[in-house]
């Protein structure tokens, strides 16, 4: 087989092997870093992903890197920080399918070097683990302006509003949502808020909503001690419906596909709280495996290579 070949590694968080609750503690003892959730902590998650049947990633996060190899005709694969397929094993399947160079790409367009740094040592890990076979393998940075995520997110958003009647459809307010952060942490991390900023207003003059129509806003803060970033969703509802609206669209800026914060924490949270305060809602569909997704995914894969440096694991900007 061909030893020279480029490949790419789509990377992203994982999920539960079952709804069983033992494998849910242990699914979030490994996102916790060791630490072991409390009864009610994993008795509330065993709720939330037998409501929405579990989580979906991982069957949509395999077929989005069979579409991007078939794409670009290199060897890819979808490798989970937290559980099966892991990142060592889907390298490993990259290795032997003859891959020498790997763009690994975070599935959140956002880069973070502090919330994604676990993906670089995990891949550190995963090619000591493999030894001398093991390819080359460099980090894709920040793509959240890559034009061809931007237009299909905006699309998504012409789509969403689509839905609602003439009468109100150009005056719905869109909630555009990123994952929420411990107030210390996001402290920490000014590039990234930056960069989540940039998104939305680019995904916002896209969809041609005058800066009135849009927020930005967070979802799924967690449940550790301390402040998270506002303000969220929940906060928002109440304020939109005393302003006169009658409707609402969500529109996540960082998640690509649906798992447990779209399929839970949006499409039954937020629904429950818009209509809780008289508002009609809408959020727009993940882009999942959708073409254009994978067109971005493509550049921003040629992009880190072009622009690799040598050494193994550096970390590159993903293009425009």
């Amino acid at each position: 087989m061909n030893g020279d070949l480029d490949g790419v590694l789509l990377m992203t968080y994982g999920s539960p092997d079952s709804l069983a609750r033992e494998d849910i503690r242990a699914y979030l003892t490994s996102v916790r870093g060791g630490r072991q959730p409390d009864d009610e902590l994993v008795d509330e998650f065993t709720r939330r992903y037998r409501v929405i049947g579990g989580s979906p990633l991982i069957p949509i996060t395999q077929r989005q890197a069979e579409a991007l190899g078939q794409r670009l005709g290199w060897p890819a694969a979808a490798g989970m920080r937290f559980s099966e397929p892991s990142i060592e094993t889907s390298l490993r399947t990259l290795a032997e399918a003859g891959a020498r160079r790997v763009a690994a790409i975070v599935l959140s367009p956002q880069y973070s070097p502090l919330l994604m740094g676990g993906y670089a040592r995990a891949i550190e890990a995963a090619r000591a683990a493999i030894g001398p076979e093991a390819p080359e393998v460099v980090i894709a940075g920040a793509w959240h302006t890559e034009p061809r995520f931007i237009a299909a997110l905006a699309g998504r958003i012409r789509e969403g509003l689509a839905t609602f009647e003439k009468p109100e459809r150009g005056s719905v307010p869109v909630l555009l949502t990123a994952h929420s952060l411990p107030l210390r942490v996001a402290q920490q991390e000014p590039e990234y808020l930056a960069q989540l900023e940039a998104t939305a207003v680019a995904i916002a003059d896209a969809a041609g909503l005058p800066r009135e129509r849009w927020t930005f806003c967070w979802q799924s803060a967690g449940h550790e001690p301390g402040e998270w970033m506002k303000p969220d969703f929940a906060d928002l509802m109440p304020r939109l419906a005393a302003a006169g609206h009658r409707g609402v669209l969500v529109a996540p800026v960082q998640f690509l596909a649906d798992h447990l914060e779209i399929l839970y924490d949006v499409e039954i949270g937020a629904r429950e709280q818009a209509e809780q305060a008289g508002l009609r809602f809408a959020r727009i569909r993940s882009l999942n495996d959708d073409p254009a997704l994978i067109e971005a995914l493509a550049a921003v894969a040629e992009a880190t290579l072009a622009a690799a440096a040598p050494a193994p694991v550096a970390a590159a900007p993903a293009g425009a």
